[in-house]
Formats: structure tokens, C-alpha cells, sequence
């Protein structure tokens, strides 16, 4: 975006300084739809099992109005670290847009069948390595690593696949919402909604 105008008008929130009173309406403006076919990268963080914080890049599956969705392996360490401490917090962002958002809550697990309807929806290369992609494999050499994906892929064929037994999806139910909004031509923008305990949302302009 170096060299790029992006204005203030482009990129607030909701425009000309008003607010939504409900942050799943301008959630939803900002995020695919939930068939698009689209699935953004998000920052996952939560709380690792030795204290510290625990970052990684994943896959947003949707957001169904409500909640945002990812999946993984049951045997993968956020996992584990939801499992002791079922809260995190993820981050998108659009730098071409010069959008971020930050989503923090309570972490569910979701449905067999919302799991399972995540997984088809993948593309043929990620339900693939959802079956490869384990600790056993990442020890192993490049060559012996591709020999693995090429032997499964070929016993498969285009047979559809399951998902594998390790399949598990989770769902962030958001306690706070902060959309970060940039512009070259004046300073940067957040907007923070913090739910209540009404179940109504407390909203604030922050400084960027």
C-alpha cells in the first residue's frame, strides 16, 4: 500500500464517525459471507500450557452472525491449551484496506456436523492435510514427506474424503470487538464494543 491515498471516508468503520450499535452487523459487513468461499488468514492466540502466550496462523472456516469458526487436529497444541483454557483471541487482517480486527472470547467446541460440513467445504489440498499433517511426518526428511502425500493422494484417488478422526472445530463467542481502521490522510481509528452484562454492548472510539 506504499504510495497508495487511502482516505479516511475509505476505510471508517461505519462513516462519517457514527457507530453501529451492534458489532455483528458491522462484523459481518467486513467478513466473507459465509458461502463465498472465502477464508481469510486470522492470528489465533491463546493461553499457552506454560503461561505465555501462544500465537499461530489459521484458517477462518465462518462466521455464522455470531461466532467465528476454526478447525484443527485434537492432537495439535492449541488443543491442548484450549482444552486447560478454553478463551482466545484472533486477529484478521486487511492491509490493502488498511482494516484489522481483533475478536477475544470464550472458545466452544462445535458440532459433529459443523465440523463436518467445515471440512467438505475445504479445498481437496487442506483436507488432504488434515489427514497428513502430523508430528510424525514433520520428522521425517522433504523427500520422504512427499513420498507420504503422494502414496495417499494416489490410493484415494477422487474418492471423497472423511473427515479424519482427529477433525474437531471451535467457535469464538466474542466478549470484545476492536475494529482498527488506517488512512493516509488522517490519524487511525478504533472502535471497541465490550459486551455487558445485560448481554448490550458498551462501545468506545479509541485512539489507533
Amino acid at each position: 500500500m506504499v504510495g497508495d491515498v487511502v482516505t479516511e471516508g475509505d476505510v471508517d468503520p461505519v462513516g462519517a464517525g457514527s457507530t453501529l450499535p451492534d458489532p455483528f452487523e458491522l462484523a459481518a459487513r467486513w467478513l466473507p459471507e459465509p458461502d463465498s468461499g472465502t477464508t481469510p488468514l486470522m492470528t489465533l492466540s491463546t493461553i499457552g500450557l506454560d503461561g505465555y502466550p501462544a500465537a499461530r496462523t489459521v484458517l477462518l472456516s465462518r462466521f455464522d452472525g455470531r461466532r467465528l469458526h476454526f478447525h484443527t487436529d485434537r492432537a495439535s497444541s492449541k488443543a491442548a491449551e484450549l482444552a486447560a483454557t478454553p478463551r482466545a483471541a484472533v486477529t484478521i487482517l486487511w492491509p490493502e484496506r488498511s482494516r484489522q480486527l481483533v475478536v477475544t472470547g470464550d472458545v466452544t467446541t462445535v458440532t459433529g456436523l459443523e465440523a463436518r460440513l467445515a471440512y467438505t467445504a475445504r479445498t481437496r489440498y487442506l483436507q488432504v492435510l488434515a489427514w497428513l499433517n502430523d508430528h510424525e511426518l514433520a520428522e521425517l526428511g522433504p523427500g520422504e514427506r512427499r513420498a507420504r502425500w503422494a502414496a495417499f493422494t494416489q490410493s484415494h484417488g477422487d474418492d471423497e474424503l472423511e473427515p479424519p478422526p482427529g477433525w474437531v472445530g471451535y467457535a469464538i463467542d466474542p466478549v470484545r470487538l476492536a475494529f482498527w481502521s488506517g488512512a493516509t490522510d488522517a490519524p487511525s481509528n478504533r472502535l471497541l464494543y465490550e459486551r455487558a452484562g445485560d448481554g448490550r454492548w458498551n462501545v468506545r472510539r479509541r485512539a489507533g
